[in-house]
């Protein structure tokens, strides 16, 4: 288990925790932070190999779900409602199957339980590829990596993990752990017969794929409470495309488990 970086937002309120996805950090969920926090407690996590936490060779779901149950037993976190981003739904969706006495209620954002069939290794193959030495100008590793990333979109979310030290620049997440635990990232592992039976939020983008028609059983055995809300206008990046419409949901659904 590793001791998780952590932003803290509010003083008062129930606790929230908030986790990013893959190649993201809790500083890209720092607006959300603070609006939640006008009426909670939020931690919005750091997970291994990302942003301010320790890096490990190893990065599974089991320990990545391990890392927060021993983040909130340090800072003695009881009964949180936990939102995860992709990557960070299925910490939670795992963590909520391992310990489902742990958690109030989820908050999964576009993704599911399943195993999907791509991945991101061509996106940690370009920033490996990159030769960073010698370069004095972001601008100029960004428009390497613009020739490699077809998206513009996704070329700024990777470029978030630059950072520049004393001896120049370089990626603060651990992409060689990455690229090794890529297969066990785009799966879900599960404990047969397991299911968290609290309140849960799966909220989708419209033009997303990441949660589909063909999910809805998986999803309903492993949460048996879970509802399913699709955000108009919205990619797999819901809280940054819409957040208004994001944060009414998730208000929405706080009120309903909060009365």
């Amino acid at each position: 288990m590793l001791n998780l970086a952590c932003n803290q937002y509010g003083k008062d309120g129930p606790p929230f925790i908030i986790m990013h996805g893959l190649f993201g950090c809790s500083r890209n969920w720092a607006n959300i932070a603070r609006a939640i926090a006008e009426t909670h407690r939020v931690y919005a996590l750091d997970l291994r190999n990302h942003g301010a936490s320790p890096h490990s060779p190893s990065m599974t779901y089991q320990e990545m779900a391990e890392d927060v149950a021993e983040f909130m037993s340090t800072r003695e976190i009881q009964n949180p409602v936990i939102m995860g981003h992709s990557m960070g739904g299925k910490v939670a969706m795992q963590l909520a199957l391992q310990q489902p006495h742990l958690p109030k209620a989820l908050i999964i954002v576009d993704i599911a339980p399943v195993t999907y069939g791509h991945d991101m290794l061509d996106y940690i193959t370009a920033m490996q590829t990159l030769d960073l030495s010698g370069k004095q100008r972001r601008s100029e590793i960004e428009e390497e990596l613009r020739d490699e990333v077809e998206e513009p979109g996704v070329t700024a979310f990777l470029m978030t993990n630059l950072e520049r030290a004393s001896e120049g620049f370089h990626w603060r997440i651990n992409l060689q752990a990455i690229a090794a635990g890529m297969s066990g990232i785009s799966s879900f592992p599960h404990r047969a017969g397991a299911a968290f039976h609290g309140p849960t939020a799966f909220i989708a983008g419209e033009y997303s794929g990441y949660i589909r028609d063909d999910h809805h059983d998986r999803m309903v055995e492993l949460f048996p409470r879970c509802r399913t809300v699709t955000i108009k206008k919205a990619s797999h990046w819901v809280h940054s495309d819409q957040p208004d419409a994001f944060l009414e949901t998730v208000r929405a659904f706080l009120g309903t488990i909060e009365r």
